[in-house]
């Protein structure tokens, strides 16, 4: 077992997911709800339904072998959801809703803990079951709403500049860019290469759904803003906010993002990065173990690295990712269900699955255990980058959020809206929603 130490470094990751904890005073007030002052009685033995997205990679599923194989009177069987996180999020709504018992154990976007736990939807969890002083600090404040603990860390992300290291050397290039503009030259040196030929310069994920929502406030707090201020009041129509929204609308009309990337999710872009047609991706590390394949899968085998995201005038600035896992209010035997959530986010299965995906972990010591950066060399970059990582709007009105944000910055990007327009409209939109 790998030493238990705690990087101070770290704390540094807590005051990132700390910054949003002001937005939710427009949140459980707003919506009429509030949280349980505390934990619900948590009883009941028997199968249980875990709610999540696919893996392709098997290790979740490996994990819920494990437990299987242990626990023959108490089955977890998978219930599994569309890709688009969006969908996800609308399922478990749904579900919630009807006070439906078909969900036992949800897999959460960080951002959808506070909505979930204002709305009651998910059970307070008995911090005694998790070894929460051992978790990234800012896991655990993101897995939080008003200073209880509702989810259990699973995963944590940021952001990540994969680059064509191959080709950037090549073209004389021997810094990954720190800037917009950087990135831009280093494009442009390596495209007149004849081996480039084809390929396009950057990419990131800019369909209308949740990736477009994280992009677009990457780019905002990369060129110094933010959505909101510390009273929870929208700051889109800002200078900050129209040099983010310029860069993105004038990447793609001049082909510096390819024109299809209007379309593309996580998914979407991790493929055209390692069929080789892109220069520069943005993405999450789970992509990692793929691009790095060996058995002919991956045109970017061994030619590609990873840096921090460029921003306006410096490294820029990652949206704070992951996912928690939590219990639904109305699932039947959560007693079974606190003891498969301790047993899945151990560190034991963590490390158990590291070894089959590139997810990044919740405990400090998988970032600096040579063993570990070794096979996963990207982890000390993601370390940088969620020490400087924002959370997105830790609201209750999230849904309502997001989607005002997509529907905007989408139309800037298809050219239905000029950037100011669009700003000034979502301004007006985000500004009803705190409001109303």
């Amino acid at each position: 077992m790998m030493q238990r130490r705690r990087d101070r470094r770290l704390v540094g990751l807590a005051l990132a997911a700390t910054a949003a904890i002001t937005l939710t005073a427009c949140s459980a007030s707003d919506s009429g709800t509030s949280a349980p002052a505390e934990e619900a009685e948590l009883e009941g033995r028997g199968p249980i339904q875990y709610v999540s997205s696919p893996d392709a990679s098997g290790a979740a599923q490996a994990t819920i072998d494990a437990w299987n194989a242990d626990h023959p009177d108490e089955q977890v069987t998978w219930v599994e959801l569309p890709l688009d996180a969006d969908q996800q999020r609308q399922q478990m709504v749904q579900n919630a809703q009807v006070e439906g018992d078909a969900y036992s154990v949800l897999n959460l976007d960080v951002v959808w803990t506070s909505e979930f736990a204002a709305n009651r939807w998910i059970t307070a969890l008995p911090e005694d079951a998790l070894p929460v002083d051992e978790f990234v600090p800012a896991t655990v404040e993101a897995a939080s709403y008003r200073d209880t603990l509702y989810g259990a860390p699973y995963y944590t992300d940021g952001a990540l500049l994969y680059s064509r290291t191959d080709l950037l050397a090549a073209a004389g290039v021997t810094e990954p860019p720190r800037t917009w503009a950087e990135m831009q030259s280093a494009c442009d040196a390596v495209l007149a290469l004849p081996d480039a030929a084809g390929m396009s310069c950057y990419a990131g994920q800019f369909d209308k759904n949740e990736g477009l929502t994280v992009n677009f406030s990457e780019a905002v707090a990369s060129a110094g803003g933010s959505l909101f201020d510390a009273e929870g009041q929208p700051t889109v129509d800002t200078r900050e906010a129209r040099a983010a929204l310029d860069f993105l609308v004038d990447g793609f009309a001049s082909g510096m993002i390819p024109r299809d990337a209007i379309t593309f999710q996580e998914e979407q872009g991790r493929q055209a990065f390692q069929e080789g047609g892109l220069v520069f991706h943005r993405n999450w590390p789970y992509i990692y173990k793929s691009l790095s394949a060996d058995d002919g899968s991956s045109a970017v085998a061994g030619k590609f690295g990873v840096s921090a995201i460029p921003g306006e005038n410096g490294p820029g600035v990652s949206t704070l990712g992951g996912r928690n896992i939590a219990i639904s209010s109305f699932a039947e035997n959560k007693a079974t269900a606190v003891d498969f959530i301790a047993f899945f986010t151990s560190r034991e299965q963590e490390e158990a699955r590291l070894a089959l995906s590139s997810r990044a972990p919740v405990f400090p010591e998988f970032f600096e255990d040579p063993t570990v950066t070794t096979t996963y060399p990207y982890l000390p970059t993601l370390l940088t980058s969620l020490e400087n990582a924002q959370p997105r709007p830790k609201v209750v009105a999230y849904g309502a959020t997001t989607a005002a944000i997509q529907d905007e910055i989408y139309a800037a990007l298809t050219g239905d809206k000029d950037p100011e327009t669009a700003l000034a409209d979502l301004q007006d939109a985000l500004t009803a929603i705190v409001n109303g």
